[in-house]
């Protein structure tokens, strides 16, 4: 009987292809998947500005210097994550930890400020069915892009404050820190669009 070595070997791809174990690849699988889904959201809001009659002004809806906050605050915790992954590449585990906390730090602080940014729009009489500054499915594309980017970075914030704990005790491996770091610029990079599309254009 055939090994699966031997079966890999047969059919070319190997056990590690793309020179990227299988970990890795089913991460890039979910990043593209999930990066769909965005491009949906996106897409349709668009599609919904295009043919309202009456869209709101931004600059009238949002506090422009506040997301620009909460956007410097996730790009810097990008830049903490892919230090993090060079430490853990280096064999630098104190450091790795350190740039996990960081981000981690850079996740809580974002999610709060976007709560923030929630409860005023709620306040202000915004929800999934009614917006008081123009056409209601605003509400609606705002609400569910958003509290779905939002629950991307719970998770994120949950898987950091995992890998953070189990990498100070010297318990995961440097694949490991890598594809958290995957998962964050990907879920860093879908807020760039969001913040370019409702906040900016």
């Amino acid at each position: 009987m055939e090994t699966t070595a031997h079966i890999a070997d047969r059919w070319g791809g190997g056990t590690c292809p793309f020179d990227a174990g299988w970990k890795k690849v089913m991460m890039w699988s979910f990043i593209v998947t999930d990066g769909l889904l965005f491009a949906g959201f996106l897409g349709g809001y668009g599609y919904a500005r295009t043919m309202a009659t009456v869209w709101p002004d931004q600059a009238t809806v949002f506090t422009l210097p506040f997301i620009a906050a909460m956007t410097f605050v996730l790009i810097s915790s990008s830049a903490t994550m892919a230090s993090a992954v060079w430490s853990a590449r280096h064999n630098q585990r104190a450091a790795a930890v350190r740039y996990v906390w960081l981000t981690l730090a850079g996740a809580v602080l974002f999610l709060g400020m976007q709560a923030y940014e929630w409860t005023h729009l709620i306040n202000e009489g915004a929800t999934l069915s009614s917006n008081p500054w123009g056409d209601p499915l605003f509400g609606a594309y705002f609400f569910v892009t958003t509290g779905f980017h939002g629950s991307h970075v719970l998770i994120g914030a949950i898987v950091l404050l995992v890998l953070g704990i189990n990498l100070a005790r010297g318990r995961t491996t440097t694949e490991n820190v890598e594809m958290a770091g995957l998962y964050w610029h990907f879920v860093d990079l879908v807020w760039v669009f969001i913040f370019t599309c409702y906040y900016l254009l």
